[in-house]
């Protein structure tokens, strides 16, 4: 059902090659997602036990939890009826262990902001100009 996951140094260089792939092309988005994994196959966790007055008693576990951390250009197979010529999805995933954490995300931050070095910024003017234009002319 799942994939393997990649080390975390595979992960940055696969990151860095998606990130330079949709800068070549122009456009494209990279979706970058996280969350604890609370499943971990390798070792047999313990779950924490339920407390009546704790509505939240499942965000502090005994012991830290892993993360995830996922990276998809979010593209699907070319649909039917379209001209445009779609890439194929490509789907990234890593586990950071709790005490990698730190480490992991100093280079994740740096990834990302190489990552997005290439960006436009956004020509907020044209629009207001257009906008109060238009309030003039009503």
């Amino acid at each position: 059902m799942g994939r393997a996951h990649l080390s975390n140094s595979e992960f940055f260089t696969q990151l860095g090659n998606l990130f330079e792939h949709n800068r070549t092309k122009g456009h494209g988005s990279v979706y970058l997602t996280q969350k604890r994994l609370t499943f971990d196959s390798t070792s047999a966790a313990t779950t924490p036990t339920k407390v009546a007055d704790d509505p939240l008693w499942d965000t502090h576990p005994e012991q830290p939890l892993p993360v995830l951390i996922r990276a998809s250009n979010n593209r699907s197979d070319k649909k039917p009826g379209t001209d445009r010529q779609d890439v194929a999805k490509i789907v990234l995933s890593t586990v950071v262990k709790p005490e990698d954490i730190d480490s992991f995300y100093i280079q994740y931050a740096e990834a990302c902001k190489a990552g997005m070095s290439s960006l436009k910024k956004r020509d907020r003017k044209k629009g207001k100009k257009d906008k109060k234009k238009k309030k003039v002319a009503a």
